[in-house]
């Protein structure tokens, strides 16, 4: 079902305060047709501004990717001081198997981090969402076909969720 631009205002005007970006003017734009993500955030950190970008199309938990995407812009120094430093270290060509390296490695482990604490605040915000289990999903449906398998998760406790 396609997310509306007001599910999504409303979404975004609850968690910004909440991760200490009511001072940031984040202009939220609505994305049709083709595009590979589901969400994305562009960042201009002097200004306090972002245009978070959010596919009405896509499957996706719109809580959850409007909190993942905004705790990027939380992160958004930490990212450009580690590619200012990649840059000083290894040069600007992309091609540089050293820099490509530790660039693979960081937004891994950026990507990971922020899904990690997206996910602790969505849990103790009490959001009834389930978590989106996306790339694990395919995967799963590529190895035994899809609808092959039924689901129950345990939370990370050993409860059920």
């Amino acid at each position: 079902m396609p997310i509306t631009h007001d599910e999504a205002r409303v979404t975004l005007a609850r968690w910004q305060p909440i991760l200490r970006l009511a001072d940031w003017d984040i202009d939220l734009r609505m994305v049709t047709g083709e595009w590979r993500k589901s969400g994305d955030i562009k960042v201009d950190l002097d200004d306090r501004k972002a245009v978070l970008l959010l596919h009405a199309e896509h499957e996706q938990d719109l809580e959850e990717t409007v909190v993942h995407e905004l705790i990027h812009v939380r992160l958004y120094a930490l990212d450009q001081m580690l590619s200012e430093l990649l840059d000083a270290v290894f040069g600007t060509d992309p091609a540089e198997p050293r820099r490509a390296f530790a660039e693979t490695q960081f937004m891994r482990l950026l990507e990971s981090t922020t899904e990690d604490i997206a996910k602790a605040l969505l849990a103790v915000s009490g959001s009834p969402d389930r978590l989106s289990f996306g790339r694990l999903e395919a995967e799963v449906a590529r190895e035994v076909g899809p609808g092959a398998t039924t689901s129950e998760r345990l939370s990370a406790g050993g409860e059920q969720a």
